[in-house]
């Protein structure tokens, strides 16, 4: 198995390891990093795929520098993902046009500058629709961006219920403190061999009980 990767470097694609609080991604990062470390996958870097070529029985896979990978049989490509808004269609919604997420939140999510553990938190003042009394919460508001964490959708929901029983003040109110993912900078720092790694707190706060972590 080979997996080609477009970024110049292998930097941050196993997490935070020991600094990252999400312990599924961290443990999940564990795992990758062994298959490679025991060459049971091969990790290329820097590979911007340019074209497929059939070659017999398999492909060939060239990238922009000329690179090949060859007699390939099958290729598994990771291009991201997007909402289904055809729920939405009848009803006045503004998103934004390029990661079709909430207009009000799009320059705050946006992933060529924030990665997840950068976002600030979102609530019923940015989340509101044109469409009276709708909200968009959750990953479906974040749309293209990969940047979402439920503690996120958490504090969404928590806002926008406390609108909707007309606690303003509570809505306005930022509880939420995101966990240190240990991997920093958007998709743009990874495209240019960037980005590091952050310093662990030792709780995670959320709303106004502090909660221990590790």
């Amino acid at each position: 198995m080979t997996w080609l990767l477009r970024r110049g470097s292998a930097a941050n694609v196993f997490g935070g390891g020991i600094g990252d609080e999400l312990p599924e991604r961290a443990a999940l990062g564990s795992r990758a990093r062994k298959v490679i470390d025991d060459g049971v996958v091969d990790l290329v870097t820097g590979f911007r795929v340019a074209e497929f070529q059939q070659a017999g029985d398999g492909l060939t896979i060239v990238a922009e520098d000329g690179r090949e990978v060859r007699a390939v049989g099958r290729v598994f490509a990771l291009t991201g993902f997007r909402p289904d808004t055809g729920m939405l269609r009848e009803l006045r919604v503004d998103l934004d046009p390029t990661l079709e997420a909430v207009a009000g939140i799009a320059p705050e999510i946006d992933p060529n500058i924030h990665s997840c553990g950068s976002v600030a938190a979102t609530g019923a003042r940015e989340l509101a629709q044109p469409e009276q009394g709708l909200f968009i919460v959750g990953v479906k508001s974040y749309g293209r961006a990969p940047t979402f964490l439920a503690l996120t959708g958490y504090e969404q929901v928590r806002s926008v219920a406390a609108h909707l029983v007309g606690d303003h003040e509570a809505a306005a109110r930022n509880e939420l403190a995101l966990p240190d993912t240990g991997v920093c900078g958007g998709s743009g720092a990874y495209d240019d061999n960037a980005g590091g790694c952050c310093a662990v707190p030792e709780t995670l706060q959320i709303g106004a009980r502090p909660v221990t972590v590790g």
